[in-house]
């Protein structure tokens, strides 16, 4: 796991940080955003950008690796996956704690990702807000009939090439040299089950939500995968009580998501205004890849959110 430290912490030893946790898409790492890239910027290049312009404080910045084996995460409890939330809020958090200069208060923390990691980080805001001040849900999966829904031919399809098999489908989908479009998004859609829909009895340890023969939707399994969907799970009184007790929730999402999350977000939206959830909701012209420029209004808002006008005024005086 990386951890960025700012500039500061070699400046003043003294000081203290909020701490920014990142979560990664879908066959992603949080190693990924330390990359150099081309036109663009690195998380900890953006960062100090938007603090030299005075767009924020320092912050110190949590990288989390979560890769698995089925190719990503969903950064929820799961028996067919793991325990990736409690690894998130009882060992990793901790830990940075005891090494990292921290401020070491749940409300002086932000949590953020897009993708899968924007899941990650608005399930975390209705299952573990106790530990987060704010979060942030760039382009996050929802609205799962939608998002999903166009898997569910695709998958059996690609899996009928290989006997309607999934474990025959995933021995020879390690052996290959290299990946299609259509293989990655069928080991996405095993992935997913094993998230929504694990069985530690099962042969593969999770079920698939259809019949692979006539592509039929099972849908006492597909209600499992829906328990899941942030778009029902805000419906849930504890889920509801949850975000009321955070500082900040940023959602956005490009209206032109190719995965159709933009749906799911209006109906998060809707449905958080019915219920008199404080967020913030912005849906801007794009599709749902490289859309990382976003974070320039998450990152600071997310700081202003859980450092406050104090904080700010803080950062001011020292000349951050």
């Amino acid at each position: 796991m990386y951890v960025y430290l700012p500039p500061e912490v070699d400046r003043d030893p003294s000081r203290r940080f909020p701490v920014f946790m990142d979560i990664v898409g879908f066959m992603g790492s949080g190693a990924a955003h330390l990359n150099w890239k081309t036109f663009d910027e690195s998380v900890p290049q953006r960062l100090e950008r938007l603090v030299r312009g005075g767009r924020m404080g320092p912050v110190l910045a949590v990288f989390p690796d979560c890769w698995t084996r089925l190719g990503g995460n969903q950064y929820v409890n799961s028996a067919g996956m793991g325990r990736y939330a409690d690894y998130l809020v009882a060992e990793v958090l901790p830990e940075v704690d005891r090494r990292y200069p921290t401020l070491g208060t749940p409300s002086t923390r932000a949590l953020f990702g897009k993708s899968s990691g924007g899941y990650g980080a608005i399930v975390h805001a209705m299952r573990h807000a106790r530990h987060w001040g704010a979060v942030a849900c760039h382009s996050g999966d929802m609205y799962f009939d939608f998002c999903y829904g166009a898997d569910l031919p695709r998958t059996t399809d690609t899996l009928a090439r290989h006997g309607s098999d999934p474990a025959k489908f995933l021995r020879e989908f390690f052996r290959k040299k290299k990946i299609s479009d259509e293989d990655a998004h069928a080991l996405m859609f095993l992935a997913m089950a094993a998230t929504y829909d694990p069985d530690p009895d099962s042969p593969l340890g999770f079920h698939l939500p259809m019949d692979l023969h006539t592509g039929e939707l099972d849908r006492r399994r597909w209600a499992r995968w829906l328990r899941h969907d942030p778009i029902h799970m805000v419906d849930r009184p504890e889920a509801r009580k949850q975000l009321r007790f955070l500082r900040g929730i940023y959602i956005d999402c490009g209206s032109r998501d190719q995965y159709y999350l933009h749906y799911g977000a209006r109906i998060l939206h809707r449905k958080l205004g019915e219920y008199g959830i404080q967020h913030r909701y912005e849906e801007f012209d794009d599709n749902h890849s490289a859309v990382d420029y976003r974070m320039d209004v998450s990152l600071p808002w997310l700081y202003g959110r859980i450092m406050g006008r104090k904080g700010m005024e803080r950062r001011k005086q020292r000349g951050d």
